[in-house]
Order: structure tokens, then sequence, then C-alpha cells
């Protein structure tokens, strides 16, 4: 049965998964990039590393044929889209290489980027998102890539099977708390894996 996962999912010792003021300079909000130093540092971004955290990096790309996301996931602007000529963080070949599926309340005709990435912008909820998700991926897992909210939002439904969370040995003190507000939801996780880098905790949670 195809499942729904988040990986790699990058927070601080005290909770947060973004900085404040994320903009276009900072899209991981002030102090925020400090969470993915591992990642940056594994071959899989460019770096050297090819030790726990690659592995875990290549373990949550495997499975997967559909990615959903929030908004604020794809680029931190607000309200109507004001340019779309832009076409997110990833440069000319995003890292998905499969249909993406962008949950946002204002439309935008399907963005079909090299490397076989396209993104399409859904304003029908998340339920719909993940449909189309699912049939897009045909069989295979579809990943929820973020941000903060999307995952909760899954969380609250009882929606995501597994979370993946890489926890960084820093306090940003501020920013967006990615656990805030689950009520009951997350009392249906167990821990199935916890293990450690020299840079990184990663805790894999799996819905019971």
């Amino acid at each position: 049965m195809p499942r729904l996962r988040a990986h790699n999912i990058a927070v601080s010792l005290d909770g947060f998964m973004a900085g404040p003021d994320q903009t276009l300079e900072h899209p991981m909000g002030v102090g925020g990039m400090r969470l993915h130093e591992w990642a940056f540092a594994a071959r899989s971004f460019g770096g050297a590393g090819d030790g726990l955290d690659e592995a875990f990096i290549q373990r949550g790309d495997e499975g997967v044929g559909a990615t959903v996301m929030g908004r604020n996931m794809f680029g931190p602007v607000r309200g109507p889209w004001p340019d779309e000529r832009w076409t997110g963080w990833w440069g000319d070949e995003p890292p998905y290489h499969h249909a993406v599926f962008v949950l946002t309340h204002h439309p935008r005709d399907p963005l079909e980027m090299q490397g076989g990435t396209t993104f399409y912008f859904v304003t029908d909820g998340l339920e719909v998102a993940l449909e189309r998700a699912f049939a897009a991926a045909d069989g295979a897992d579809v990943r929820v890539g973020g941000g903060a909210d999307m995952i909760r939002q899954c969380l609250r439904a009882g929606l995501l099977d597994e979370l993946h969370l890489a926890v960084a040995p820093v306090l940003l003190g501020r920013g967006e708390r990615l656990l805030d507000d689950l009520g009951d939801a997350g009392a249906g996780y167990t821990c199935a894996e916890l293990v450690s880098s020299d840079a990184v905790a990663h805790v894999r949670l799996v819905r019971g």
C-alpha cells in the first residue's frame, strides 16, 4: 500500500523548522540555514560526506513517485503570484524529478522544469492535492516536502505514515515551530529508529 512520508525534516533543539523573517534572501528564515548544514555536507547536496547522513538523504528519495508541499515551501510569497517567471528555490532543474503538487489559494498554470519535475498548483485543499499526488505516483509513495504547516495538517488528519526528523544541535529561539497544536495526533506514532551522526540526530517516527 502506498504511504505518505516526510523525510529529512530538519528541526532545531527547540523545535523550529525555520527561523524568523523568511524572505527570498533568507528562505529558511534568519539563522534557519544552520538547520541544514548536515545535509549540505553530504554528497547528495554537493559535499563530501558519504556516511549516515547521506544514507538518510538517499532513503528519503527511495520509492517516492510524487511530492506535495505548501505554498511557503515553494516560495515565501503571500497573496496573488506577483511574477510567474519565478520558479522556486531550485534553479532550472529541481531535485524532485517527478510531479510536485503545491497547495495554494491562488491559481497558477503548471510549471514544467528540466529533469522531469512539474509543479502543479492545487487550490482545492489538502485532500485533493493528496489524491492527485497518489494518482501521479502510480503505486509509489508520496512525500510531504513541507513546510511546517503542511506537515502539521497531515499529522492532525492522521494521514502521515512516516516522519523522519533530523534534529540539529542548534537553538533558534524563534521562527516557525513544527510540532505545535497537534492535540492527540502524536499519540499514534512510535519511534522506529534513533541514531546520530556527528552533526545531527535522526529520529524516524511511524504511525502504529
